[in-house]
């Protein structure tokens, strides 16, 4: 029994409003409390290409945002048009969510049969 890693990915562009960044950080952290790896890709376009410190700096502001939920795993890199960088979540809390997800589907499943049984007698 392996465990499942999922990569969540999280498309940015360069000039992003602050809006839409706390939107996609927001998501970017939802993923890692989840306990899923997160792949953010910084798109550039035209002229935004001969400007690549800028995408590192937007990655590198964004892995600082959410260093208490995850670490850099794969450091930012040019890939063509994109920059691609990975986080993944914590190794003690990605367990500690595994666990608290297993036992909320063990929860749910076991209180929802006794429910059923305690409402047939009063009908």
């Amino acid at each position: 029994n392996q465990a499942l890693t999922v990569i969540k990915e999280m498309r940015l562009r360069l000039k992003i409003d602050p809006h839409d960044y706390e939107t996609k950080k927001g998501h970017v952290e939802r993923f890692l409390k989840g306990g899923d790896k997160v792949k953010i890709t910084v798109m550039f376009r035209g002229r935004e290409q001969s400007r690549p410190e800028m995408g590192y700096r937007l990655l590198q502001r964004l892995a600082a945002d959410v260093a208490e939920l995850g670490v850099v795993e794969s450091n930012p890199k040019q890939d063509g048009r994109n920059m691609v960088m990975v986080i993944a979540p914590h190794r003690n809390q990605a367990a500690t969510d595994a666990a608290r997800r297993s036992a909320k589907a063990e929860k749910a499943t076991g209180t929802s049969a006794p429910e059923a049984e305690q409402q047939a007698p009063t009908a």
